[in-house]
């Protein structure tokens, strides 16, 4: 019988992207809801993209097949 194929991680295909530089950028969490007890500037930071932090990245990596 052949080996089936690897798969990404559905949830990581839709949550990170891959810089031009190959590093891996992602959202900020906690601005979907109750915003209003958040302050504007905080919520502000949140609307920008961030990148994945370099002790992550190897398991992110490994979700979207990037070995």
């Amino acid at each position: 019988m052949p080996k089936q194929k690897q798969k990404t991680v559905s949830g990581a295909k839709k949550r990170f992207a891959i810089t031009g530089s190959g590093k891996i950028k992602r959202k900020h969490a906690y601005k979907s809801h109750i915003l209003t007890k958040k302050s504007k500037k905080r919520k502000r930071n949140l609307t920008y993209s961030g990148l994945v932090h370099d002790t992550n990245e190897k398991q992110v990596k490994e979700m979207l097949l990037m070995k």
